[in-house]
């Protein structure tokens, strides 16, 4: 149980109005700072876009395609 605790307390989630990894409380649909109450998103634009950078070169067949008339 202090498990579970410890990685709630610990959890954040980023709030553009303070520009930062903050708690947050969640109702069913949408999560909000606590401490500013503006609505957050799991990740920052920029960690967002090397998170799904990270998940596109991971991918099965990732690679690139070659354009036809091009060894």
């Amino acid at each position: 149980m202090e498990n579970t605790r410890n990685k709630f307390e610990s959890d954040r989630k980023w709030c553009a109005a303070c520009e930062e990894y903050v708690p947050y409380l969640m109702s069913l649909d949408t999560s909000y700072c606590a401490s500013c109450g503006g609505e957050v998103r799991l990740f920052s634009k920029e960690d967002w876009t090397v998170f799904s950078e990270q998940l596109k070169a991971r991918r099965p067949g990732a690679r690139r395609r070659q354009r036809r008339g091009t060894a």
